[in-house]
This record gives structure tokens, sequence and C-alpha cells, in this order.
């Protein structure tokens, strides 16, 4: 077994170290990538390509950098990637009650409400427990803006939340039309 760092074997295509990652952060970003797209299939789909472009690209990877935050990186412009394409189609299949990590009807439409970058940056922030210097790395972004989108997100989220299902249903209605 090699002892060096997975980070350096990973930059070196490795496909042992791709094995590794997959390990490692296989399951991980199959909750972040549901959590943005609200689809568990799509989501195992994305979560798929995001390592196929990882290892296609593992030459742009440095040593020494966060190998986590370079693959959720990844996984979110995949994830958008995913949406935009979503976007662009007429009919989009309702989720699946039976799948394994099934988002309630009340929450998806709450989670869409949200743009992508609000959804990851709620996910990481609650169910990750990231920091937002963490946050930082993965979006290149200041972390003191992030915390204020991460807060915008938070009460667009509660608002959506709010009143009974008609209500929110209406409200989710009227996002998508207006």
């Amino acid at each position: 077994m090699d002892a060096r760092p997975l980070d350096e074997r990973f930059a070196e295509g490795s496909e042992a170290a791709l094995a590794d990652a997959i390990a490692l952060y296989g399951q991980p970003l199959l909750r972040y990538c549901h959590h943005i797209l609200c689809d568990y299939h799509e989501a195992q789909d994305a979560v798929q390509t995001t390592f196929i472009k990882a290892y296609d690209n593992h030459h742009r990877f440095r040593p020494g950098t966060s190998l986590s935050a370079w693959l959720y990186r990844l996984a979110y412009t995949t994830c958008v990637d995913l949406l935009r394409h979503r976007k662009r189609q007429l009919v989009t299949p309702p989720p699946v009650a039976a799948d394994p990590d099934y988002i309630g009807e009340d929450l998806r439409r709450a989670l869409e409400t949200l743009s992508p970058e609000q959804r990851a940056l709620v996910y990481s922030r609650v169910i990750e427990q990231r920091s937002f210097d963490a946050l930082a790395v993965i979006y290149g972004k200041p972390a003191a803006t992030l915390r204020k989108r991460y807060e915008r997100a938070r009460k667009k989220l509660a608002q959506a939340l709010q009143g009974t299902p008609a209500e929110r249903r209406s409200r989710a209605y009227e996002t998508h039309t207006g």
C-alpha cells in the first residue's frame, strides 16, 4: 500500500487513488448533490460524472491543496450543469417516494425556491456543518460573502416552509411561473 497522501497520489492519476477518493468522498458527495438537485438518481449521475471529470483532469489538481474542496467544486458545477439541462427539458418526472434519500414534497418545493448555490450553502452549513472558511475554499469567494448569502437563503427557505401545504404549493407555483 502506498503511504503517500491521497492528494499526492491522486494528482499523479493513480487508479488506486481514485478508488480511495471514491471510498472516502463518494457518499458525502452523493448527499451534497442530492440536496442541490432534489433528485436522488440525478445526484448519483452527478457524483459519477464528478469522479470521471476528476480523473480526466487529475493533472489540474495541485497536491497540497484540498482534494475535498476540489471535488466539491467539481460536484457543484456538475449539478449546476444538470440543472441547466433540466430547465431546457419540457417535462421533468417527479421524484419517486421509494428513493432511499427521498426528500418530502414540501421540503423539495421549498428547496427549489433557492438557487443551486443557495441549496449548496444551506446543505454544507446545516448537514455537513462546514465553516464559512472551508466554504470559501470550495467556492472561491470570501467567507463574509458566503455568510451573507447563507443568511438570505436561510430566510428564503424559512419563508417557503411557512403556512399550510396549499399555501406553500401556491407560492412555489408563483415562483416558477412568475
